[in-house]
């Protein structure tokens, strides 16, 4: 992300622009992770770009958060695993973005909120459903009603990030931990990896017996793939496995 002038704010070309980046990212089956990150120091993104809505009226204000709520889900339902490097502020519908992603690294010195209730508004691309399942429904109301922003070591202590780093002197120690985690990922087989998000994501939804036959559907298409083949093969020829997503 690199709208540096408004902080990575979330206006209406800069929405279209991500929109059109999850278009190509969807279809291209040589993505095998994709890790979110900004390209302005100190800022993940700000949230929405309240300059911007300040223009709109009430029917395209409720538009809009439609269209945010509509490009959280999009990200969500990516086939691959997605991570967020957030190494500065990730505030609203910057957070609510974060949450999206499947697994997110903070800088121990970022800051992170749903700080709506601040602004007389609530989260309302996402935050009020996701924040919850990371956190617990306790801690998600606190943080939502009072608008608190924490630190990326707080976030951890949480269970809202999955990793707190040191910040280093080029401010982007999130994004090299969020490599370093793709790169873990990255010789796994990939169809297992997609149907495992899958299972988990549709999973969350329904009740356990639900999830338990969501899952086995998952694994049935996971049987018949040459990466299964492949797996087991060099299990038995004591050797790396050669994944081709296949």
């Amino acid at each position: 992300m690199n709208r540096p002038h408004a902080r990575n704010s979330l206006g209406k070309v800069f929405v279209n622009e991500l929109f059109s980046a999850l278009d190509q990212l969807r279809f291209d089956e040589q993505v095998r992770v994709v890790v979110f990150k900004s390209q302005v120091k100190g800022v993940f993104c700000a949230g929405a770009d309240l300059k911007e809505r300040a223009k709109m009226d009430d029917a395209e204000v409720g538009e809009f958060v439609r269209r945010l709520r509509n490009l959280m889900d999009e990200i969500a339902a990516l086939p691959v695993p997605t991570i967020a490097a957030i190494d500065g502020y990730a505030l609203g519908g910057g957070l609510e973005l974060a949450l999206a992603c499947d697994l997110r690294v903070a800088a121990s010195s970022a800051k992170m909120g749903l700080i709506e209730t601040t602004r007389g508004l609530l989260p309302g691309a996402g935050g009020t459903q996701r924040l919850p399942r990371c956190v617990g429904i306790g801690l998600a109301k606190e943080l939502i009603f009072t608008g608190r922003q924490i630190d990326g070591e707080q976030a951890a202590s949480m269970g809202l990030v999955n990793h707190s780093v040191p910040q280093n002197s080029e401010g982007d120690a999130a994004y090299q931990r969020a490599l370093t985690l793709a790169k873990e990922i990255l010789p796994q087989a990939p169809f297992a990896v997609k149907m495992g998000k899958l299972a988990i994501n549709k999973g969350m939804e329904v009740d356990i017996a639900s999830g338990m036959a969501i899952e086995g559907m998952c694994y049935a298409q996971n049987i018949p793939t040459r990466d299964r083949q492949e797996g087991m093969a060099a299990f038995r020829e004591k050797r790396p496995p050669r994944f081709t997503g296949k």
